[in-house]
């Protein structure tokens, strides 16, 4: 008996990843740290990381040549946004949407730009408790953009906008392995950093595997890891983006030193002592903790401790502590100048 449904979507046959490239004379290009992935097992195996993805709407960033794409398209998605700042690869990708009707819309843009909260048919929208949408986020990040993007996209996982209007939109993305174990690092690791409280408090972030470096071409000099997030219900740290972003700055800012270092960075020199040692009881925190021993609830508690001294005093919020030190300088400057005027 023939099985009954809609068949499952599978591209025609294409001319492989591979002779894109040379038909359309496609070179990765250093300065924007672009790096193809040619093996469509690989690819493959990225996006199975995303889950399940049968009539997902898929955002795919930075396509290239379209190796992940191919992959996404053969999951039988219900429709693939393609985000590619780079005009070389249009029309390689043009080749993959006239294979895929009404299936891929594609984007000549900036993703950094891009306005994600229009990306999608608002049908597609869900409460932020419930089950995550069928709205997913992949991408082979070049590394030049990887890190400030991520920041760009926990930001609006804070404030739920972006292509977070959508719901617990999930986001399967790669990364150098060295800034994909600073997103995963744990309690006391090597690797514990701004990014691993600043993705942490708001995802549950896990590292899928490693792709070795050798797999791409050009062949970088680093491995690659593939990271998965999914935003949480409720934030470990009920606080201001830009505030938690702030105290996790500072704090690490001295990694190697005690943990009362950095946060006296949030206060004015003639203070410091005093508030930061304010700060650090209020936060129930031991001092001479270093940044890498502090778990996410010392990390709350700093939040909230430094909430409520800026409540307190509304100019706190606005004291640079670099500001401060270039003014010293000017200072002393002024000073030196002036004293060698008055010895000719």
């Amino acid at each position: 008996m023939a099985a009954s449904g809609k068949a499952a979507f599978r591209l025609p046959p294409l001319p492989t990843v591979r002779e894109i490239i040379k038909l359309f004379n496609l070179r990765a290009q250093k300065q924007l740290s672009q790096n193809f992935l040619l093996d469509l097992r690989l690819t493959d195996k990225i996006v199975r990381q995303a889950g399940k993805l049968k009539d997902a709407h898929v955002c795919e960033v930075g396509p290239g040549p379209g190796g992940i794409t191919r992959s996404i398209l053969n999951a039988d998605v219900a429709q693939l946004l393609l985000i590619e700042k780079d005009t070389r690869f249009i029309p390689g990708l043009q080749m993959l949407s006239e294979a895929a009707p009404e299936k891929v819309h594609i984007v000549h843009g900036d993703i950094l730009t891009y306005k994600m909260e229009r990306a999608f048919p608002k049908h597609l929208q869900k409460k932020w408790e419930d089950d995550p949408p069928n709205v997913h986020i992949i991408g082979n990040l070049p590394f030049s953009v990887s890190t400030p993007l991520i920041i760009r996209w926990l930001e609006n996982v804070s404030s739920r906008d972006g292509p977070f209007v959508y719901g617990r939109t999930q986001m399967t993305l790669t990364f150098q392995k060295e800034v994909a174990e600073r997103l995963t690092a744990t309690i006391g690791s090597k690797q514990r950093s701004r990014l691993s409280i600043m993705s942490q408090y708001l995802c549950t972030v896990q590292d899928c595997f490693t792709i070795p470096g050798r797999a791409f071409v050009p062949k970088p000099e680093v491995d690659v890891s593939v990271v998965h997030f999914t935003p949480l219900v409720q934030p470990k740290i009920q606080q201001p983006f830009k505030l938690v972003e702030r105290v996790v700055k500072s704090v690490f800012q001295f990694r190697r030193k005690y943990c009362c270092r950095g946060v006296g960075i949030l206060f004015p020199e003639a203070e410091r002592l005093e508030k930061s040692e304010q700060m650090l009881m209020l936060a129930d925190v031991d001092p001479i903790l270093r940044p890498a021993q502090l778990s996410i609830l010392h990390f709350k508690n700093l939040c909230d401790a430094y909430r409520k001294m800026c409540d307190e005093d509304t100019n706190l919020f606005s004291y640079n502590y670099r500001e401060e030190l270039k003014q010293k300088k000017r200072t002393r400057k002024k000073g030196y100048l002036e004293r060698s005027e008055q010895g000719d």
